[in-house]
């Protein structure tokens, strides 16, 4: 299944991570530098996704524009850097019998792994006089996080030998997947994103101005793997572009299955949807801003090699669950639609989803002309394939040690992630701007609860003011 492609986007970060020595946003260098604190700090084309109100903002650029900004991350809460590094280094690797049970062990976590991919080949703003601003921008973004229960880490890694089977098991008494599973996510979602936003100032006065926004994007649904167990509920379906390369065996010739299979085309979406986003941002005084927004309100519709399952008792397994550290293929080996799979999987012809919502709260101090300070809360307003596991905090600052140098840091954590120390380096002219940044330098250097990212640009122009 998505395992297929997920691996070597998990080995290419866990590479960097390696190379370095050591989700929000991290298609946005100066945002990603901030540890993804945004939503009173962007302006211009950055404000698309995160808060449109923004682009009310009278400190826009009156045109600017970005090519080719792209960023990665991948981290765990429950996994060591060194373990990490053995599923590169020593992937071919035949464990023993203790080696599998540790591995299970260090599995059992709600947050085994969590990677996140963004990439925005262009974006655009500008500001039209009496008019408003508007801002566009595509953008291609994957999302994957994995959390396992104690039963899901070991039929994983011991397979048939598994403590959740009895010597007397018998599959007519067995539990259901749904309590067998209970607890455990996995997930992945690939989107590629057009949008437009506008925003516009509707009150000004000496000490006080208001603006709102929206914005507006149509999504080519990539390929998504929602499988999901919790308080006795299961909910399990995929939906993959060929560009995943899944081979689907017999259910191909299943009148029911609304079969893609042209690999040949750069993009062939299985799913569409549209979503909106709505803002308003405030500034008080000269140094105070505020700012609310609701992001990726509406659904999607998956529709093309679409294939579901249902709760049903759980079956031995005839695996001996993975014998090395390369664990992904055991893991669509589990959840796929294979023949050991724990699920009997079935066509359908659509499912509606929902796209990640969030609501994006922050507030902002600027001190003089060197010095910006903000804080953000995003919370996730619905349990998706895709969106935060959970709330996001952080704190944030800019500091101009010069007037075209810009130095970001801050405190951040939740989003499935712990404490994390982001940092960045910009180059800051009224015309051209290049930065990079990683939104926790502490992950990149601690072995555990490691992650790694890196968000880059390098070719963000600003013309004008609209002031």
């Amino acid at each position: 299944m998505f395992l297929r492609i997920a691996a070597p986007v998990l080995a290419g970060c866990l590479l960097g991570a390696s190379s370095l020595r050591a989700q929000n946003e991290l298609g946005n260098f100066s945002t990603a530098a901030r540890g993804g604190v945004a939503t009173t700090f962007v302006t211009d084309f950055q404000a698309i996704g995160v808060n449109p109100a923004n682009l009310g903002r009278q400190d826009n650029a009156r045109v600017a524009f970005t090519i080719a900004e792209f960023g990665v991350g991948v981290g765990s809460q429950s996994l060591t850097r060194t373990q990490l590094r053995k599923f590169i280094e020593n992937s071919d690797e035949t464990l023993t019998l203790a080696q599998k049970q540790e591995m299970a062990r260090a599995f059992t976590s709600d947050n085994v792994l969590n990677l996140n991919a963004d990439a925005t080949p262009i974006a655009f703003s500008v500001v039209l006089p009496l008019v408003g601003s508007f801002a566009v921008s595509s953008r291609q973004r994957v999302t994957t996080h994995l959390g396992l229960n104690k039963n899901t880490a070991e039929l994983l890694w011991l397979g048939k030998d598994a403590p959740i089977y009895p010597a007397n098991f018998n599959p007519a008494t067995a539990p259901l997947i749904s309590e067998v599973l209970d607890g455990t996510s996995v997930q992945l979602a690939a989107y590629n994103e057009y949008n437009i936003a506008y925003g516009r100032q509707v009150l000004r006065l000496p000490s006080f101005s208001l603006s709102v926004g929206a914005g507006y994007r149509y999504v080519q649904g990539v390929g998504v793997v929602d499988v999901r167990a919790s308080g006795g509920k299961l909910e399990a379906y995929s939906a993959l572009s060929p560009q995943f390369n899944v081979d689907y065996g017999s259910v191909a010739s299943n009148p029911s299955f609304n079969l893609r299979q042209d690999a040949d085309k750069l993009i062939q979406p299985v799913g569409r949807g549209h979503g909106y986003d709505l803002g308003v941002a405030a500034e008080v005084g000269k140094k105070l801003r505020l700012g609310a927004s609701v992001t990726d309100i509406g659904t999607m519709r998956w529709e093309g090699n679409l294939l579901t399952a249902n709760d049903q008792r759980l079956k031995r397994l005839r695996s001996s669950g993975a014998n090395s550290y390369e664990f992904l293929s055991e893991l669509e080996n589990i959840f796929a639609s294979g023949t050991d799979s724990l699920f009997q999987y079935t066509p359908a012809q659509e499912r509606n989803a929902s796209l990640p919502t969030k609501l994006r709260l922050g507030a902002g101090l600027r001190v003089g002309t060197r010095l910006e300070v903000g804080a953000d809360v995003t919370m996730p307003l619905n349990e998706v394939a895709g969106n935060l596991p959970n709330a996001f905090y952080g704190v944030a600052l800019d500091v101009k040690p010069v007037s075209w140098i810009r130095l970001s840091t801050g405190l951040t954590t939740g989003a499935g992630y712990g404490l994390g120390l982001p940092v960045g380096f910009a180059i800051a002219t009224k015309i051209y701007e290049l930065g990079i940044g990683t939104r926790d330098l502490r992950g990149l250097l601690s072995d555990n609860k490691p992650y790694a990212s890196v968000a880059v640009g390098t070719l963000r122009f600003k013309f004008g003011t609209a002031r």
